[in-house]
């Protein structure tokens, strides 16, 4: 009987998003700033930045050019994503002419040893912000990892062994740039349950799920 009561517990949909000022500023364009890094990994900022217009692109948005946007607050003094992100709503309006900016902080990113597994992670959380009233849209948080499809082979002597070259291996080629794809797809493509609404340029445009 306890579980026949446990187990409907764990299948409880997500609590709905409150959509309701998204859906009443309906942003058609999208800046996306470079994100703040809280992990030791240097190449964080630039490798989650690179990702991130696609699928919010993809997802019906008018999304600014990374290229762009760097340049411009290059000229403008600015090149360090802390100083960016505390550039105001209305300024960063009055810059790019974007409905909305998306505001990132990558909180994990690269490549650990854990006894007999090589991880290599990123997670990072979101925020979309309209930068015409400076009101919070949207907000929310995703990850992706090397470790959703490791499987250790070979007993424990061969796990080491490969733990150890693969997390060479993987901090050489910086194999995190590729699993912030899959952590920026997960956090910003719409639709998906609570995620980012879709833009105007999306069949599903308006769409929850």
């Amino acid at each position: 009987m306890a579980l026949a009561i446990f187990l409907p517990a764990c299948a409880t949909p997500p609590t709905p998003y409150d959509y309701s000022a998204f859906k009443q500023a309906r942003p058609a364009s999208m800046l996306v700033l470079p994100p703040l890094n809280d992990s030791p990994e240097v190449n964080a900022t630039a490798g989650v930045w690179a990702h991130a217009v696609r699928p919010l692109a993809e997802g019906g948005y008018y999304v600014f050019p990374i290229a762009l946007v760097a340049e411009t607050f290059r000229q403008n003094g600015l090149d360090n994503a802390a100083d960016i992100q505390e550039v105001s709503p209305q300024k960063l309006h009055e810059f790019f002419g974007a409905d909305a900016a998306v505001y990132i902080r990558v909180i994990d990113y690269g490549t650990t040893y854990k006894v007999i597994s090589s991880d290599t992670r990123v997670a990072v959380e979101g925020r979309i912000i309209d930068l015409r009233s400076g009101q919070l849209l949207w907000q929310g948080q995703a990850a992706a990892s090397s470790a959703e499809q490791q499987q250790n082979q070979g007993g424990l002597i061969g796990a080491l062994v490969s733990a150890v070259i693969k997390q060479i291996g993987d901090t050489v080629t910086d194999a995190a740039f590729n699993y912030a794809a899959i952590a920026d797809q997960r956090l910003l493509a719409a639709p998906q349950t609570n995620g980012v609404l879709t833009g105007p340029r999306s069949p599903h445009y308006q769409q929850t799920k």
